[in-house]
């Protein structure tokens, strides 16, 4: 497996993949949003490939300076979404894409990493549970 900072040049792969994990803005928004992360410091998106080279995870993230539930510093790394296609969960890609967010946190000054995710999505939580938080 290997992980890669997503640019301009995997827009494609990045494309397909927030489509699966967020279905209903359009296709055209995606790319907005993929634009405006791409010319921002604050925000970074992680790209999983398979020995093949297929695409098969994503992770996006920001610098919070807001108030975060849970958390004592600022600012801090925020998991804003992560991805993995079907077939490749439970085999820790997952966690590779998390802690490529941690290390691009740490390089910003953060000394916390926090997400979120729905009352009722429960594989969610145990995913990041398993990740850690």
């Amino acid at each position: 497996m290997r992980i890669e900072r997503c640019t301009d040049a995997l827009l494609d792969d990045w494309l397909g993949l927030r489509l699966s994990l967020w279905p209903e803005p359009s296709a055209e928004s995606h790319r907005d949003d993929i634009r405006d992360i791409l010319g921002r410091s604050d925000c970074v998106a992680f790209l999983a490939r398979d020995e093949e080279g297929r695409a098969i995870g994503l992770a996006e993230a920001a610098l919070r300076r807001d108030y975060v539930n849970g958390c004592e510093t600022s600012p801090v790394g925020f998991l804003e979404g992560i991805y993995v296609v079907p077939d490749q969960r439970s085999r820790g890609v997952a966690q590779a894409l998390c802690s490529a967010v941690e290390a691009w946190a740490r390089e910003h000054g953060c000394s916390e990493l926090a997400s979120d995710t729905g009352l009722t999505n429960t594989a969610s939580q145990r995913a990041h549970a398993a990740m850690g938080f």
